[in-house]
């Protein structure tokens, strides 16, 4: 019979181990799984509650178990994070089922001599009241990082940025809320009356009759899918393309466009009418663009391979131009939990590459128009550092007036933050050549 833990275990430990995207190891994991929906359902909560909250797993862990956590079998740990996660998060687990199931799992993973310490460890910690800290802690840095599970340094940059309160809120809210997912209908296609008639199994909450928030359901399966009715796109990513408020009369490009969720909405957002330049450095992940325009039925998309940095003399003048460019992606730690566990020197190299690609894409922005700059990170280096650099060094451009968005003013430049649409964090800064 198939076991949500077994599986939760096993995949936890192939993704630690190879460091590959949590998302694409669950789901190509619970395809080849007889699972059925509740047992799905089990290990996904598990599984991605594990890595959302690893850091914190291990400081209770190193705290009970007498031996350093680098030198135990792999498989072991994970079944301890495993259960301690289970015991200090998920309430509808009794502690003795998570204690139980945690032993057994050992013995199942061929650890039987093991089965003894897991059994210890974790009713230590129950009887130590399931406490995160078993004693004061007075760095503020290291209390952070633990109770949020972020790396000390990224706490460090965050509270640096923004503040403690700020940077709190946006910890808290990568491993406390309800994930949702946005979807974008496409107006092109059909009407609101018959999207939510098309999704009639799946609860969707409304905004603005083009974007919609669902907290459950699998919606790419749907026939509404296949046929073009919407496309999966977050909030604050939405938002971004409001932000450039392309139109019809408009040669719109977007330079770093893949996989094309911000295309596909200023393509509906032109009635499918103008033209949309989009770019990717990669062939197949431009092939993505162009399936995703012929199922929603977007004519108005060309799109093509280059490299955003070298400048293309056959791309024409734009009057509107989207800089959605390559970064650390601490905006979207939510969905994509193992991103916040990299060290800040990975990126060390992104404000450098950023501006270089915005540079470039200033070539092809026709006096008079308009070009968003945009990343999914919430780092100052990466965001507020580079536009400063952009405006000193290009004369020709200034900061331009962002229209309303869902009913908000907001200056120009702006972080979207979880707790304002419970989306992802997102930069958005407008510009203007205006000579």
């Amino acid at each position: 019979m198939a076991d949500p833990r077994y599986t939760a275990a096993k995949l936890l430990d192939k993704t630690l181990k190879s460091g590959s995207y949590s998302n694409i190891q669950l789901n190509s994991g619970l395809e080849r799984s007889d699972l059925d929906s509740q047992g799905k359902k089990l290990c996904t909560a598990i599984y991605y509650g594990v890595i959302q909250r690893r850091i914190t797993l291990d400081y209770i862990l190193a705290q009970y178990c007498s031996r350093p956590l680098s030198k135990m079998d792999s498989i072991i740990v994970t079944i301890l994070r495993c259960g301690v996660y289970q015991l200090l998060y998920m309430d509808s687990i009794p502690d003795n089922a998570a204690v139980n199931e945690s032993v057994r799992l050992a013995k199942q993973f061929g650890k039987t001599s093991a089965s003894g310490m897991v059994n210890a460890v974790l009713r230590s910690f129950i009887r130590g009241g399931k406490k995160i800290f078993s004693e004061p802690v007075n760095d503020e840095i290291l209390q952070y990082s633990v109770m949020y599970s972020i790396s000390g340094e990224l706490a460090e940059s965050l509270i640096n940025d923004y503040g403690e309160e700020k940077a709190r809120r946006f910890a808290e809210f990568s491993v406390e809320s309800e994930k949702a997912t946005f979807i974008r209908r496409n107006p092109l296609k059909c009407t609101h009356e018959e999207l939510v008639k098309a999704l009639s199994d799946v609860e969707l909450f409304t905004d603005d009759e083009l974007c919609y928030r669902l907290e459950s359901g699998a919606v790419i399966s749907t026939n509404a899918f296949k046929s073009g009715f919407f496309h999966v796109q977050d909030i604050s990513s939405q938002l971004c393309c409001e932000a450039l408020a392309p139109t019809e009369n408009d040669c719109v490009l977007d330079i770093c466009a893949a996989p094309g969720g911000k295309t596909f909405t200023m393509a509906e957002m032109m009635n499918g009418r103008g033209e949309i330049h989009a770019f990717d450095l990669h062939e197949k992940r431009v092939k993505l663009i162009r399936e995703g325009a012929e199922r929603l039925g977007l004519a108005n998309i060309s799109a093509k391979s280059g490299d955003a940095t070298v400048y293309d003399e056959n791309i024409p003048k734009c009057t509107k131009i989207l800089c959605d460019v390559p970064c650390s992606g601490f905006g979207v730690i939510s969905h994509k939990p193992e991103i916040k566990y990299k060290s800040l020197s990975e990126f060390e190299r992104l404000p450098e590459i950023q501006y270089n690609i915005a540079q470039n894409a200033l070539n092809y922005l026709a006096v008079g128009g308009e070009m968003v700059y945009s990343t999914c990170t919430v780092r100052k280096a990466e965001n507020e550092a580079v536009i400063e650099r952009l405006l000193k060094n290009y004369p020709e451009i200034e900061l331009a007036e962002l229209p309303l968005l869902r009913g908000r003013k907001y200056t120009n430049p702006v972080t979207f933050f979880p707790d304002d649409f419970n989306g992802d964090g997102f930069f958005v800064a407008k510009l203007k050549k205006v000579k």
